[in-house]
Protein backbone atom coordinates (compact mmCIF):
# COMPACT_ATOMS: atom_id res chain seq x y z
CA UNK A 1 0.00 0.00 0.00
CA UNK A 2 2.79 2.44 0.79
CA UNK A 3 4.34 1.83 -2.64
CA UNK A 4 1.07 2.58 -4.43
CA UNK A 5 0.46 5.66 -2.27
CA UNK A 6 3.98 6.97 -2.96
CA UNK A 7 3.70 6.52 -6.73
CA UNK A 8 0.35 8.30 -6.85
CA UNK A 9 1.74 11.11 -4.68
CA UNK A 10 4.84 11.49 -6.87
CA UNK A 11 2.78 11.76 -10.05
CA UNK A 12 0.35 14.28 -8.54
CA UNK A 13 3.25 16.30 -7.12
CA UNK A 14 4.98 16.47 -10.51
CA UNK A 15 1.80 17.83 -12.05
CA UNK A 16 1.41 20.32 -9.21
CA UNK A 17 5.03 21.47 -9.50
CA UNK A 18 4.53 22.10 -13.21
CA UNK A 19 1.40 24.14 -12.48
CA UNK A 20 3.20 26.12 -9.77
CA UNK A 21 6.21 26.72 -12.01
CA UNK A 22 3.90 28.25 -14.62
CA UNK A 23 2.25 30.42 -11.97
CA UNK A 24 5.62 31.71 -10.69
CA UNK A 25 6.18 33.84 -13.79
CA UNK A 26 2.70 35.37 -13.39
CA UNK A 27 2.29 35.96 -9.65
CA UNK A 28 5.80 35.57 -8.21
CA UNK A 29 7.48 32.95 -6.05
CA UNK A 30 5.56 33.60 -2.83
CA UNK A 31 2.25 33.79 -4.68
CA UNK A 32 2.87 30.45 -6.38
CA UNK A 33 4.04 29.02 -3.04
CA UNK A 34 0.83 30.12 -1.35
CA UNK A 35 -1.38 28.50 -3.98
CA UNK A 36 -0.69 24.96 -2.76
CA UNK A 37 -1.80 25.92 0.76
CA UNK A 38 -4.61 28.46 0.33
CA UNK A 39 -6.26 26.56 -2.51
CA UNK A 40 -5.35 23.12 -1.15
CA UNK A 41 -7.00 23.48 2.29
CA UNK A 42 -10.62 23.37 1.02
CA UNK A 43 -9.93 20.07 -0.74
CA UNK A 44 -8.27 18.62 2.38
CA UNK A 45 -11.32 19.64 4.45
CA UNK A 46 -13.51 17.92 1.87
CA UNK A 47 -11.42 14.73 2.16
CA UNK A 48 -11.71 14.80 5.96
CA UNK A 49 -15.45 15.54 5.83
CA UNK A 50 -16.06 12.46 3.72
CA UNK A 51 -14.03 10.31 6.14
CA UNK A 52 -15.81 11.78 9.16
CA UNK A 53 -19.08 10.35 7.83
CA UNK A 54 -17.61 6.84 8.04
CA UNK A 55 -16.11 6.96 11.55
CA UNK A 56 -14.52 9.06 14.32
CA UNK A 57 -11.66 11.45 13.57
CA UNK A 58 -8.76 11.45 16.08
CA UNK A 59 -8.03 14.63 18.04
CA UNK A 60 -4.35 15.69 17.73
CA UNK A 61 -2.46 16.11 20.99
CA UNK A 62 0.46 18.40 21.75
CA UNK A 63 3.07 16.06 20.26
CA UNK A 64 1.19 15.69 16.98
CA UNK A 65 0.64 19.45 16.75
CA UNK A 66 4.33 20.12 17.43
CA UNK A 67 5.52 17.69 14.76
CA UNK A 68 2.96 19.06 12.29
CA UNK A 69 4.15 22.63 12.95
CA UNK A 70 7.76 21.66 12.21
CA UNK A 71 6.68 19.97 9.00
CA UNK A 72 4.47 22.88 7.98
CA UNK A 73 7.15 25.56 8.41
CA UNK A 74 9.85 23.47 6.73
CA UNK A 75 7.59 22.71 3.76
CA UNK A 76 6.75 26.38 3.19
CA UNK A 77 10.44 27.31 3.11
CA UNK A 78 11.29 24.30 0.93
CA UNK A 79 8.54 25.08 -1.58
CA UNK A 80 9.65 28.70 -1.94
CA UNK A 81 13.27 27.61 -2.50
CA UNK A 82 12.16 24.91 -4.97
CA UNK A 83 10.29 27.43 -7.12
CA UNK A 84 13.23 29.83 -6.99
CA UNK A 85 15.53 27.02 -8.18
CA UNK A 86 13.14 26.13 -11.01
CA UNK A 87 13.10 29.74 -12.11
CA UNK A 88 16.92 29.81 -12.25
CA UNK A 89 17.35 26.40 -13.91
CA UNK A 90 15.25 23.97 -15.98
CA UNK A 91 12.34 22.06 -14.45
CA UNK A 92 14.00 18.62 -14.53
CA UNK A 93 17.43 19.85 -13.35
CA UNK A 94 15.97 21.69 -10.36
CA UNK A 95 13.78 18.70 -9.45
CA UNK A 96 16.80 16.38 -9.65
CA UNK A 97 18.94 18.53 -7.36
CA UNK A 98 16.14 18.84 -4.82
CA UNK A 99 15.94 15.04 -4.75
CA UNK A 100 19.28 14.80 -2.91
CA UNK A 101 16.94 14.72 0.10
CA UNK A 102 16.77 10.95 0.90
CA UNK A 103 20.30 10.51 2.30
CA UNK A 104 19.97 13.31 4.86
CA UNK A 105 16.40 12.23 5.56
CA UNK A 106 17.48 8.65 6.33
CA UNK A 107 20.05 9.92 8.83
CA UNK A 108 17.62 12.37 10.46
CA UNK A 109 14.89 9.71 10.70
CA UNK A 110 17.33 7.31 12.39
CA UNK A 111 18.25 9.94 14.97
CA UNK A 112 14.85 11.57 15.57
CA UNK A 113 12.35 8.76 14.97
CA UNK A 114 14.50 5.71 15.71
CA UNK A 115 14.01 4.20 12.25
CA UNK A 116 16.56 1.45 11.58
CA UNK A 117 19.21 2.33 8.98
CA UNK A 118 20.86 -0.88 7.77
CA UNK A 119 23.95 -0.77 5.50
CA UNK A 120 21.96 -2.28 2.58
CA UNK A 121 19.16 0.27 2.97
CA UNK A 122 21.59 3.18 3.15
CA UNK A 123 23.51 1.87 0.12
CA UNK A 124 20.29 1.67 -1.92
CA UNK A 125 19.43 5.25 -0.97
CA UNK A 126 22.93 6.42 -1.91
CA UNK A 127 22.80 4.68 -5.32
CA UNK A 128 19.47 6.33 -6.13
CA UNK A 129 20.77 9.72 -4.99
CA UNK A 130 23.93 9.34 -7.13
CA UNK A 131 21.57 8.72 -10.02
CA UNK A 132 19.97 12.08 -9.27
CA UNK A 133 23.35 13.82 -9.36
CA UNK A 134 24.38 12.05 -12.57
CA UNK A 135 21.10 13.00 -14.16
CA UNK A 136 21.72 16.63 -13.26
CA UNK A 137 24.98 16.39 -15.19
CA UNK A 138 26.91 19.31 -16.61
CA UNK A 139 23.91 21.64 -16.45
CA UNK A 140 24.01 22.11 -12.70
CA UNK A 141 27.80 22.52 -12.61
CA UNK A 142 27.47 25.42 -15.02
CA UNK A 143 24.69 26.98 -13.00
CA UNK A 144 26.92 28.50 -10.33
CA UNK A 145 26.97 27.97 -6.59
CA UNK A 146 23.81 29.90 -5.69
CA UNK A 147 21.24 27.86 -7.70
CA UNK A 148 22.86 24.59 -6.56
CA UNK A 149 22.76 25.60 -2.89
CA UNK A 150 19.16 26.78 -3.20
CA UNK A 151 18.02 23.45 -4.67
CA UNK A 152 19.99 21.29 -2.21
CA UNK A 153 18.74 23.36 0.75
CA UNK A 154 15.19 22.93 -0.54
CA UNK A 155 15.74 19.17 -0.59
CA UNK A 156 17.05 19.17 2.99
CA UNK A 157 14.04 21.18 4.17
CA UNK A 158 11.67 18.79 2.39
CA UNK A 159 13.40 16.06 4.40
CA UNK A 160 12.73 17.95 7.64
CA UNK A 161 9.09 18.36 6.62
CA UNK A 162 8.79 14.61 5.97
CA UNK A 163 10.15 13.92 9.46
CA UNK A 164 7.64 16.33 10.95
CA UNK A 165 4.64 14.95 9.10
CA UNK A 166 5.50 11.29 9.76
CA UNK A 167 6.07 12.10 13.43
CA UNK A 168 2.67 13.82 13.58
CA UNK A 169 0.86 10.90 11.91
CA UNK A 170 2.52 8.39 14.26
CA UNK A 171 1.67 10.56 17.29
CA UNK A 172 -2.09 10.14 16.71
CA UNK A 173 -3.30 7.44 19.03
CA UNK A 174 -5.93 5.72 16.90
CA UNK A 175 -7.57 5.56 13.51
CA UNK A 176 -6.75 3.98 10.16
CA UNK A 177 -3.73 5.24 8.17
CA UNK A 178 -6.09 7.13 5.85
CA UNK A 179 -7.91 8.90 8.71
CA UNK A 180 -4.70 9.78 10.55
CA UNK A 181 -3.05 11.01 7.35
CA UNK A 182 -6.04 13.20 6.44
CA UNK A 183 -6.29 14.63 9.97
CA UNK A 184 -2.65 15.75 9.91
CA UNK A 185 -3.06 17.02 6.35
CA UNK A 186 -5.88 19.36 7.43
CA UNK A 187 -3.96 20.45 10.53
CA UNK A 188 -0.77 21.24 8.64
CA UNK A 189 -2.54 22.97 5.74
CA UNK A 190 -4.51 25.11 8.20
CA UNK A 191 -1.23 26.22 9.82
CA UNK A 192 0.37 26.89 6.45
CA UNK A 193 -2.64 28.79 5.12
CA UNK A 194 -2.59 31.05 8.19
CA UNK A 195 1.16 31.71 7.93
CA UNK A 196 1.34 32.24 4.18
CA UNK A 197 -1.93 34.19 4.07
CA UNK A 198 -0.73 36.55 6.79
CA UNK A 199 2.61 37.05 5.04
CA UNK A 200 1.01 37.79 1.69
CA UNK A 201 -1.59 40.08 3.27
CA UNK A 202 1.12 42.13 4.96
CA UNK A 203 3.95 41.99 2.43
CA UNK A 204 2.67 40.99 -1.00
CA UNK A 205 -0.96 41.85 -1.65
CA UNK A 206 -0.19 41.93 -5.37
CA UNK A 207 0.38 38.17 -5.16
CA UNK A 208 -3.03 37.70 -3.55
CA UNK A 209 -4.61 39.68 -6.36
CA UNK A 210 -2.65 37.60 -8.87
CA UNK A 211 -3.89 34.38 -7.26
CA UNK A 212 -7.46 35.63 -7.48
CA UNK A 213 -6.96 36.62 -11.11
CA UNK A 214 -5.52 33.19 -11.95
CA UNK A 215 -8.06 31.34 -9.81
CA UNK A 216 -8.72 28.54 -12.29
CA UNK A 217 -5.05 27.56 -12.54
CA UNK A 218 -4.60 28.17 -8.81
CA UNK A 219 -7.54 25.91 -8.02
CA UNK A 220 -6.05 23.14 -10.14
CA UNK A 221 -2.65 23.48 -8.45
CA UNK A 222 -4.34 23.50 -5.03
CA UNK A 223 -6.25 20.31 -5.79
CA UNK A 224 -3.13 18.55 -7.07
CA UNK A 225 -1.21 19.72 -3.99
CA UNK A 226 -3.88 18.41 -1.61
CA UNK A 227 -4.10 15.12 -3.52
CA UNK A 228 -0.31 14.65 -3.47
CA UNK A 229 -0.10 15.48 0.24
CA UNK A 230 -2.96 13.10 1.03
CA UNK A 231 -1.03 10.18 -0.46
CA UNK A 232 2.33 11.34 0.96
CA UNK A 233 0.87 11.32 4.45
CA UNK A 234 -0.73 7.93 3.87
CA UNK A 235 2.66 6.57 2.81
CA UNK A 236 4.31 8.12 5.90
CA UNK A 237 1.72 6.34 8.05
CA UNK A 238 2.69 2.99 6.51
CA UNK A 239 6.48 3.07 5.96
CA UNK A 240 9.69 4.82 7.08
CA UNK A 241 10.01 8.34 5.67
CA UNK A 242 13.35 7.60 3.96
CA UNK A 243 11.86 4.62 2.11
CA UNK A 244 8.95 6.74 0.93
CA UNK A 245 11.13 9.62 -0.24
CA UNK A 246 13.62 7.32 -1.97
CA UNK A 247 10.86 5.60 -3.93
CA UNK A 248 9.61 9.12 -4.69
CA UNK A 249 12.75 9.65 -6.78
CA UNK A 250 10.71 8.23 -9.64
CA UNK A 251 9.35 11.78 -9.72
CA UNK A 252 12.59 12.72 -11.51
CA UNK A 253 11.52 10.51 -14.41
CA UNK A 254 8.08 12.11 -14.36
CA UNK A 255 9.72 15.56 -14.37
CA UNK A 256 11.86 14.51 -17.33
CA UNK A 257 8.71 13.66 -19.25
CA UNK A 258 7.31 17.10 -18.41
CA UNK A 259 10.57 18.72 -19.50
CA UNK A 260 10.45 16.98 -22.88
CA UNK A 261 7.01 18.46 -23.39
CA UNK A 262 8.50 21.82 -22.44
CA UNK A 263 11.26 21.34 -25.07
CA UNK A 264 14.01 20.99 -22.42
CA UNK A 265 16.54 18.61 -23.99
CA UNK A 266 17.56 15.38 -22.23
CA UNK A 267 20.72 13.52 -23.19
CA UNK A 268 22.47 10.20 -22.44
CA UNK A 269 23.64 11.44 -19.04
CA UNK A 270 20.08 12.09 -17.92
CA UNK A 271 18.95 8.64 -19.03
CA UNK A 272 21.96 7.02 -17.29
CA UNK A 273 21.03 8.87 -14.13
CA UNK A 274 17.47 7.64 -14.36
CA UNK A 275 18.78 4.07 -14.73
CA UNK A 276 20.73 4.47 -11.46
CA UNK A 277 17.65 5.88 -9.76
CA UNK A 278 15.61 2.86 -10.87
CA UNK A 279 18.36 0.50 -9.68
CA UNK A 280 18.58 2.18 -6.28
CA UNK A 281 14.82 2.20 -5.84
CA UNK A 282 14.61 -1.46 -6.85
CA UNK A 283 17.33 -2.33 -4.34
CA UNK A 284 15.50 -0.40 -1.63
CA UNK A 285 12.24 -2.25 -2.33
CA UNK A 286 14.09 -5.58 -2.19
CA UNK A 287 15.60 -4.71 1.23
CA UNK A 288 12.20 -3.55 2.49
CA UNK A 289 10.42 -6.82 1.71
Amino acid sequence: MWIAATLIAAMAQTMRNAAQADLTSRIGTMGATGVRFLFGLPFALLFLGVLAMTGPVPRPGGTAVGYAAVGAVAQIAATALMLAAMRRRGFAVATALIKTEPVTLAIMAAVLLGEALTPARLAAIVVATIGVLVMSGVAWRRAGAAPILIAVLAGALFGVSAIGFRGAVLALGHGSPVVRATTILVLSLAMQTAMVGAWLGLRDRAALRGMAGAWRQSLGAGFLGALASQFWFMAFALAPAANVRTLALVEVAFAAAVSRRRAEALGPRQFAGMALIVAGVGWLLWTAR
